[in-house]
Formats: C-alpha cells, structure tokens, sequence
C-alpha cells in the first residue's frame, strides 16, 4: 500500500502542474506561439543547465564510466519494438496515410517532458543518471530512424540530410549531458556562482515541462479525443509492449534494481511532443500525432502507478 500510495502521489504532483497548464490556456493565458516559447525554454536553457548542474554536483568519472555501455539496453529495446511496429502495421492493417508515423510513435517515447519528471518524483535524484542514458538513446532514434519514417509518411519527398540529422541529435539538451559528462571527466568543479545559475534554471525544467504538456492537451482539443483501432495499437506498444521488450532484456542482468526500473518506466512514456511538430514539417499527418500524444499522457497518469508497484518485484 505504501508503494502504491507513493507512486499515485508521484503522478497527482505531476497531474496537478499539467491542470495548471490547461486551465491557464483555457483561460488565454497563452496567446500565440506561448507553447513554443515555454518549449524552447525547457530544451534550449533549462534542461541543460539542469543536465550540467546535476551531472557535475552528484556522480564522479568512474560512475560516469561504468553507465555509459548501458546504453546497449535502451537502444536493443527500440530496435526490437521497431520490428514489431512494422508487423503490427502489416497485420492489423494501419491506415497506409500514417504508416511512417505509426512506428516512429511506437519504439519512441516521452523522455524529458514526462519521464523526467515522474522518474524524479518516484525515485528522487538518483534515478537522474538512468534517465539521461535513455534519453540518449531515445533522442538518438528519434531523429535519425524515427523522423525519416515519419518523412515517408508525407508529400515531400524523403530526403534524408546527415548535417541537419546531427544537428537535431546534438541538441542542446544532449549537449547539456555532453558537457556535464566532459567536466566531470576532467574532474573540473563549476564555480559556486555558476553552478547556483544553473540550478535555479535547471528547477524550471519540471514545472515548464508540464505547463506546456497542458497547454497541448487543452489545444489539441479534449473532442478530439477517439479511441480508433490504430490509437489502441499504440497505446498496447506504448504502455505494455515496450516495457515488457525492456524487462525481458534486463531481468536476467545484475544491473543495479533503481536502473532496471527506471528504463522499464522511460520504455513505457508517453508519445514524443516532438512526433506532432516533425509530422507538420513534412506534411504527414499531424493531427493524429497530437492526438496520440495527447491521449498516451492522459494514460500514463493511469499506467505508471502500476508500474510502479509491479517494478518493485524486480531484483
């Protein structure tokens, strides 16, 4: 009971910040472009400082070392629910217009907006290293296999750029983690002031997230909202699949439990707010993209408190 208490306190303090965000849009407290702002803000100054403050104030050159072959865990999981993605599709017959899309949604999920957050509100601070090694991963398949089959899905033609590519992986989240990494290597100690600034951004990083996570919910419209078989194929891979694939792979391991459970929760986030922003660019279907990121965050306020107790049987 006391697990179970926990892990829905985790979620109500998550749920609270993102009504936060829907009520103040509801009451156009967000004219315009507001969500983009909020969006830069979150991955262009606050998670890296965050990142950087984080990893040089609490984790040393040796375990720093020791996490990073981790990393083939994450990355083998997204490969195998790739394959699965395109049996599904083939099977179940998904709707050929959003195909690409459909399995970029599948294998990817929601790994700083949401999963960071409720990574730290249930396991604290020391889920924070686990969290950036899938982010990595993700992030890194997101903008490479991800967005070339979400451009199949579209009018313009795949063109597939190793420069713009990079540029979207080496974002400045990631270059957060980068730096953060390289100092600690070095074993260079930010200055107290410095290191002061980027906490006080870094603390933006969990509020903006879910301010801006409402804001989409209540822009992509609560109507809107269906239960099609295509949206149940992604809600199944989202939130049983993908962390099933991930627990199969690391349950015969001896990694540590807390990195074990939060892969296992980052596996099963929410779509990427990214999907529906890469869907408009290429002219595939956006529309379905905001939908499913929608309805994939409203589920996982449902999904994580069980995950959270059945992770807990895991040695």
């Amino acid at each position: 009971m006391g697990i179970f208490m926990h892990s829905i306190s985790g979620v109500i303090i998550i749920l609270g910040l993102i009504i936060v965000g829907y009520v103040l849009a509801a009451r156009g407290w967000f004219p315009g472009t507001t969500d983009k702002l909020l969006a830069r803000l979150v991955t262009q100054i606050a998670l890296p400082c965050y990142m950087i403050q984080t990893i040089t104030s609490r984790f040393s050159a040796h375990q720093m070392l020791t996490m990073v072959p981790d990393l083939v865990f994450p990355v083998l999981s997204m490969m195998i629910l790739m394959v699965i993605s395109l049996i599904v599709i083939r099977v179940f017959k998904v709707d050929p217009s959003h195909q690409g899309l459909f399995a970029s949604m599948f294998f990817n999920s929601n790994t700083v907006f949401v999963g960071l957050p409720i990574n730290q509100a249930l396991f604290g601070d020391k889920s924070i290293p686990f969290v950036l090694i899938y982010y990595m991963a993700n992030t890194t398949i997101f903008w490479t296999i991800g967005t070339y089959f979400i451009q199949k899905d579209g009018a313009k033609a795949v063109d597939f750029s190793w420069k713009k590519t990079l540029g979207k992986i080496f974002s400045p989240p990631l270059l957060g983690f980068i730096v953060g990494v390289l100092l600690v290597l070095a074993q260079v100690k930010l200055p107290l002031f410095l290191a002061k600034d980027f906490q006080y951004l870094g603390n933006l990083t969990t509020p903006l997230s879910m301010l801006f996570i409402g804001i989409c919910i209540y822009r992509a419209g609560l109507k809107q909202l269906t239960l099609h078989k295509d949206n149940w194929l992604i809600l199944l891979g989202r939130f049983v699949i993908a962390p099933l694939v991930l627990a199969l792979l690391l349950l015969p391991t001896h990694l540590p439990v807390l990195m074990k459970q939060v892969f296992i929760m980052q596996a099963a986030m929410p779509v990427m707010t990214n999907a529906p922003v890469v869907a408009r660019l290429y002219d595939a279907d956006a529309d379905y993209a905001s939908v499913m990121v929608t309805e994939t965050t409203f589920l996982s306020l449902l999904v994580v408190p069980i995950l959270m107790i059945l992770t807990q049987g895991i040695g």
